[in-house]
């Protein structure tokens, strides 16, 4: 088999199967394992998969966030999951920023019942869900409405934000990605969450299996800037792997 030809095998059979070890490929095309690194390397040059630690996956991007009724039914175990999780980071008595979100959103549904919390956020569903909770201050941000997902965004956003400081704001995304990090197709999102990192002592990503690995148009920060991910026990170790290497503290729950 040519080269070229096995090249053109091996994108089809990651595509089909997600990922591969490179000892997968060695016997799938009954070449030296040193070949298929040889080949996986030109692969990856032409864009077209992502090495990882002895193996390779399909680089998937996000080129649009789906609605928000539609991403609210989604992994709805994975992201209560995740919410509690993320949730139980925070200590009585700090400052944190919720970021708009369906799955910070199940962050605030664990903090009804805490204690001398301050909690900002730009979106008006976590803010009524902590409608009643007695001991926790809510900050709405202000800003323009997003009539869809009762998201605020825009300038007097971002000026509210700015003008803060906190212990810990969770930030969601649709990407995040091993090399680029936070990621995000839409650009006029991409500031105020810039402006949430800009003022947290610690960063705390939230992000259920179907974001993690994924490229968009715009890096909303490096990886270098997370402190904390909170994913789903779905998702491979082979995805998480890189930014455990990065330092990143990962929690698969």
């Amino acid at each position: 088999m040519l080269a070229v030809e096995r090249k053109l095998r091996i994108v089809e059979y990651v595509r089909q199967q997600r990922m591969a070890t490179i000892a997968a490929l060695a016997q799938q095309f009954r070449v030296h394992e040193a070949t298929i690194r040889r080949d996986l390397t030109e692969l990856e040059q032409e864009g077209f998969l992502r090495r990882t630690h002895g193996g390779v996956i399909l680089e998937q991007w996000t080129h649009h966030e789906q609605s928000f009724s539609e991403r609210a039914i989604q992994q709805l175990d994975q992201k209560a999951r995740i919410g509690q999780m993320a949730a139980s980071l925070v200590a009585d008595g700090e400052n944190v920023i919720i970021d708009s979100g369906t799955t910070t959103l199940h962050i605030a549904k664990h903090l009804v019942h805490r204690a001398h919390i301050t909690v900002i956020t730009n979106d008006m569903n976590v803010a009524a869900e902590l409608r009643d909770a007695p001991m926790v201050n809510v900050i709405l941000t202000g800003g323009e409405l997003y009539p869809s997902s009762y998201m605020l965004n825009g300038m007097f956003t971002e000026h509210v934000l700015r003008s803060l400081h906190v212990e810990k704001a969770f930030i969601g995304t649709p990407a995040l990605h091993p090399k680029y990090g936070l990621m995000h197709p839409e650009a006029r999102l991409v500031t105020a969450k810039q402006a949430m990192i800009a003022v947290a002592d610690e960063i705390v990503v939230v992000a259920d299996d179907s974001k993690i690995g994924k490229l968009s148009l715009h890096t909303v920060a490096p990886n270098s800037s997370i402190h904390t991910l909170i994913t789903g026990a779905e998702t491979e170790d082979i995805k998480l792997k890189p930014f455990v290497e990065q330092g990143i503290k990962v929690y698969a729950v």
